[in-house]
């Protein structure tokens, strides 16, 4: 689906969880940052967005929601879609790897790991407290790939 696909870019590009990414509200859209309260954690995060996404964003994006529920324009899409939508392109390209939305999360942390090389840096996009979370999640790449070679 064109919308979920939108969202995964949205959680690659930003590091957001999906239930996050998910929440969105359309007149969040037009600031010049986007400032979202964390669901899980409850902590304030603010980034921006890439000005192609942006503009994809904001002319499918809902009266209420970014991604609006497919039956009811005062809720907004759940992750379960996402996720379905997820494991069945996984299926159609034969990726055998677990593949969640929460695996974006873990491939931007691990872009920025190979971009920049600073755990702190990559805490602080996470908005994580502690170092350790942090590079599992940005040495994610590493473990992968050492378990593909065996």
């Amino acid at each position: 689906m064109p919308a979920n696909r939108l969202v995964c870019q949205l959680c690659l590009d930003t590091g957001l969880r999906i239930d996050d990414a998910l929440a969105l509200r359309t007149e969040q859209l037009y600031a010049s940052r986007v400032t979202v309260i964390e669901k899980k954690t409850k902590k304030r995060r603010s980034f921006t967005i890439k000005k192609a996404l942006l503009a994809e964003l904001q002319a499918q994006a809902g009266k209420v929601y970014v991604f609006e529920h497919r039956d009811d324009v005062n809720r907004h899409r759940t992750r379960q879609a996402v996720f379905m939508d997820l494991k069945r392109a996984a299926r159609a390209f034969r990726i055998k790897v677990n593949f969640s939305p929460h695996s974006l999360r873990k491939v931007y942390a691990v872009e920025l790991m190979r971009k920049y090389g600073d755990i702190e840096r990559v805490r602080k996009a996470l908005n994580h407290d502690n170092d350790i979370v942090t590079a599992i999640y940005a040495m994610a790449d590493i473990y992968t790939a050492s378990r593909r070679r065996k």
